[in-house]
């Protein structure tokens, strides 16, 4: 079965818990699409795990077009969302309209994610939908804010947080956003957003009462350098890369391999 937005509502209703995870290549996308993934987000995270940058901010459009088109290659089932990277969408609707056309005629992917809910992010998104653009939205954490937030640290912990990103998660579904990520907030704050949304909330240290969950899927393979303290590596894929080179290079050098014919 092919994954569409349709799914993700009635999974919500029918409290099937939605699977999420991250791709930044063709090969990548190949295995959780065959895996049975059902979401898979080309994350403006590949910043890190992709190119080797500090943060997400220096990722341009250009970067996400051509590593979302590689993705879209590999998928055959799930539904794909590609992020709007940092100033692609932020200065107006008129330029979240461009970027997001971009990437839904130029990659194949079926939506765009955009961060924040204050009242003109919400007003953009509901701009895009009303053109026929899905849009995925992205509260609590927003790593394309990791300055003004003074780091990756944990959103929503006084009630005036807990309100603001409560009221922006509102503003999203209202605007016209399908699902909306929650990352790095209390499970207590998760669990009350999922229970008001009609929309899917997708959880990334958000606690177990979302209505699904994403990983970053470097840090699910043990590829990243340092894991978040929500995330979980299920395989140390580092170390047995590693390994691997270092038993090709030894026997190349001790003329072991390629075998004589």
């Amino acid at each position: 079965m092919v994954i569409r937005i349709r799914q993700l509502i009635e999974w919500k209703q029918e409290k099937r818990p939605i699977v999420a995870l991250t791709a930044w290549d063709y090969p990548i996308a190949q295995l959780l699409d065959r895996a049975g993934v059902d979401l898979i987000l080309v994350g403006d995270s590949l910043g890190m795990v992709a190119l080797g940058y500090k943060n997400t901010l220096p990722v341009t459009l250009e970067d996400m077009l051509h590593h979302t088109q590689a993705v879209v290659r590999g998928v055959k089932r799930a539904l794909v969302v590609s992020d709007l990277p940092f100033l692609s969408y932020q200065e107006s609707p008129q330029q979240a309209m461009h970027s997001a056309g971009r990437v839904l005629k130029e990659t194949g992917a079926q939506a765009v994610k955009l961060e924040g809910g204050y009242p003109a992010m919400a007003e953009t998104v509901a701009q895009l939908v009303k053109v026929g653009i899905p849009v995925m939205g992205h509260v609590g954490l927003t790593p394309q804010s990791v300055y003004q937030l003074s780091g990756n640290r944990q959103q929503g912990n006084s009630p005036e947080s807990a309100e603001r990103i409560f009221a922006d998660a509102i503003a999203l579904e209202q605007a016209g956003a399908f699902a909306i990520i929650l990352e790095h907030i209390p499970a207590k704050l998760a669990a009350q957003i999922t229970q008001k949304l009609a929309i899917p909330t997708i959880g990334i240290g958000a606690g177990p009462d979302c209505d699904g969950q994403v990983l970053i899927t470097a840090d699910l393979l043990g590829l990243s350098e340092r894991l978040p303290p929500f995330a979980k590596s299920y395989v140390n894929l580092q170390e047995a890369i590693e390994r691997a080179v270092q038993d090709y290079s030894r026997e190349v050098r001790e003329r072991l391999f390629p075998e004589a014919e």
